[in-house]
């Protein structure tokens, strides 16, 4: 919970002004419980173990989707979040949680995952276009208030 609070944090919190920075505390640890509870979701964890000490340093969490249809023939999964810390960034910890998540999703039958990234993430749109994801749709909002 405390790696998926900093996501939270680090990421939306500087680039999403509505989004919730009490969630992770209120409501996360029973969304990742329902989550992880579900054969059709899964979640990934990097470790760092010094001595007896073993530390949390990423994860990684997804989902398949729904059934291809007659309009997108093709069963996807979606890397719903991922973080890493950022003393282990640049480290491929990341990369191997990634890679780890795409074997799963090839091992469900997916033939595509998809991922999204705030457009002003620059750094995590690298990451992933590094992978291999390549830029499918672009999502844009105008505030009503």
């Amino acid at each position: 919970m405390g790696l998926h609070a900093a996501l939270v944090r680090e990421d939306a919190g500087q680039r999403d002004p509505l989004m919730d920075q009490g969630w992770p505390a209120r409501e996360g640890h029973a969304y990742f419980t329902a989550l992880l509870g579900d054969p059709a979701n899964v979640g990934f964890l990097a470790e760092e173990t010094a001595g007896d000490e073993v530390a949390a340093v990423g994860f990684v969490v997804g989902r398949m989707g729904g059934e291809p249809n007659s309009l997108r023939p093709v069963r996807r999964a979606s890397l719903e979040s991922m973080f890493v810390q950022p003393e282990h960034r640049s480290h491929r910890v990341g990369e191997a949680l990634v890679q780890r998540f795409l074997e799963w999703a090839r091992d469900q039958g997916a033939e595509q995952v998809a991922v999204s990234a705030f457009a002003a993430n620059d750094r995590a749109i690298a990451f992933y276009r590094r992978i291999g994801f390549v830029p499918r749709s672009l999502e844009l909002e105008i505030g009503l208030h």
